[in-house]
């Protein structure tokens, strides 16, 4: 019998001694064994007292292969411990026993906790990865689709599917609740799912690495990622950034030069980034006159849609018809902090985005930093009271 563990051998002398114990496990093999004979070399003993037992706790480890033999006491693991509880009462013990020998290297690989793949030839087809795995990359391995082998590894934390030709990812990854780094760089990527966006990912992911891939836009729930602290969308064919940006409020690192951007987002003023980079982009001049799009008196869907968003009541698709959701999931902010759905005065102005981020790339070659920001206004009020900002 044998368990795949972590065990720490405590002294119950130390304490006498003025020490302490390490205060942490180790990978091992714990082995429920019978006693060696006595024409073979006998394995070191630790903790015994004298005195013979038809069985014994062997303990072996990645730098001790040959193994320590204990006193069988106790185990984590009910029938381990039931033969366990046999053996330290002297009674036969019906589950077979293994005999004494070292422990094969190959047993340690369940333990792994990172595993690299750069090559296709060296792709596991055959068996499974280490369900220990907190780390693993698979780069330059030709994967059109994210392996589904990948997705029970639970103990996962970073995943790097960087330099591969996969061109959609599966909404359960979003299954992989400690995640905190996915690196998808180089890949033939088109979108990003609102699956994803709504998933357990909004807790976890730290950092994401979109770039050099063929996305155009991101999903509005894409902001619901907000714990995210650097996110790379390089080179890829963005023609907008989420307008809700200034919802990912520990955003630290931004990168999305060389897109198609014509401006930014509003709420792009609400960031507070060390690093941003929007170099290479096709930013267009502000436009002189705003774009009017007022109607008075306000229709029933605007007038609703403001009311529920200002009083921030809760909405469904089980509550409302789906399309209202995606309307209300859209509108925009004003610069006075209400909302607007189709009823606003749209307006552009430059921003200095050294106001946003401590470093900033050039945007272009001729040293520039400032960048078009559109604006939102709920009404003619605040699109005259905002002037002097689109001057």
């Amino acid at each position: 019998m044998k368990l795949h563990c972590e065990v720490e051998v405590v002294s119950r002398h130390l304490p006498a001694l003025g020490l302490r114990n390490r205060g942490k496990g180790v990978r091992a093999v714990l082995s429920l064994c019978q006693q060696a004979p006595r024409t073979q070399p006998r394995p070191r003993v630790g903790g015994e007292r004298g005195g013979q037992h038809p069985a014994c706790l062997f303990i072996s480890t990645l730098k001790d292969k040959l193994g320590t033999r204990y006193e069988a006491n106790s185990s984590s693991l009910k029938g381990f411990l039931s033969a366990v509880r046999l053996a330290h009462r002297g009674c036969d013990i019906e589950a077979p026993l293994l005999t004494l020998t070292p422990v094969k290297t190959s047993e340690f690989e369940k333990f792994k906790t990172k595993m690299v793949i750069t090559s296709k030839k060296d792709y596991p087809l055959s068996k499974n990865f280490p369900y220990s795995l907190e780390h693993l990359q698979t780069s330059y391995c030709g994967l059109v689709r994210v392996d589904m082998r990948m997705l029970s590894l639970k103990n996962l934390r970073k995943l790097d599917l960087s330099h591969n030709h996969i061109k959609k990812l599966p909404a359960t990854i979003g299954d992989l609740i400690h995640l905190q780094e996915l690196n998808l760089n180089d890949n033939h990527l088109e979108s990003f799912s609102v699956a994803l966006c709504q998933s357990t990912l909004q807790k976890s992911l730290r950092s994401l690495d979109l770039s050099k891939n063929k996305i155009k836009a991101l999903p509005v729930q894409f902001c619901q990622l907000q714990e995210l602290t650097d996110l790379k969308l390089d080179d890829n064919e963005l023609i907008q950034l989420p307008f809700k940006m200034g919802h990912l409020t520990n955003l630290r690192f931004l990168s999305a030069a060389r897109n198609k951007l014509p401006f930014l987002p509003s709420e792009f003023k609400n960031l507070s980034l060390e690093y941003l980079d929007l170099f290479g982009n096709i930013f267009e001049q502000p436009k002189v006159l705003p774009v009017i799009k007022l109607q008075m008196p306000l229709t029933l869907l605007e007038s609703s849609a403001r009311t529920v968003l200002y009083n921030r009541i809760p909405y469904g698709s089980h509550i409302i018809p789906f399309h209202l959701c995606q309307d209300l999931d859209t509108a925009k902010t004003c610069v006075c902090g209400r909302f607007c759905l189709s009823c606003f005065i749209q307006g552009t102005t430059t921003m200095n985005l050294h106001s946003v981020a401590h470093t900033v790339v050039l945007v272009d070659n001729m040293g520039g930093t400032e960048a078009p920001v559109v604006s939102y206004f709920c009404s003619l009020a605040c699109y005259v009271n905002s002037c002097d900002m689109l001057k």
